[in-house]
């Protein structure tokens, strides 16, 4: 089993209805904390130019996303000058579709 599947089966587990939806907001916040931590930005900094309150910012950076839409993440990324790429294509597994997040 990956990580990403052992992920999602704790979310599962948590008793998360939307397991999979939970572990793209998850990767997703992780790569934008990457990317804060590498400029070294503070808290308020890195709010105002991804659109964010500071709270706000505060509570995604600690898992606390519920919120918070996969698609503002994403506009997180791009203002911080990041592609985002969505690509649809067949599924390994027949019938059994998926959402992906790969970090380039």
């Amino acid at each position: 089993m990956s990580s990403a599947e052992e992920d999602k089966d704790v979310y599962a587990e948590l008793g998360f209805p939307d397991a999979g939806e939970m572990l793209v907001k998850a990767q997703l916040v992780v790569k934008i904390a990457e990317i804060l931590r590498e400029r070294g930005w503070s808290q308020q900094q890195s709010a105002k130019i991804l659109g964010l309150t500071q709270p706000k910012l505060s509570k995604m950076l600690r898992g606390q996303f519920r919120g918070i839409s996969e698609i503002k993440m994403m506009d997180c990324l791009v203002r911080l000058g990041r592609g985002v790429r969505i690509v649809v294509g067949p599924d390994s597994e027949p019938a059994s579709g998926r959402v992906e997040v790969v970090a380039a």
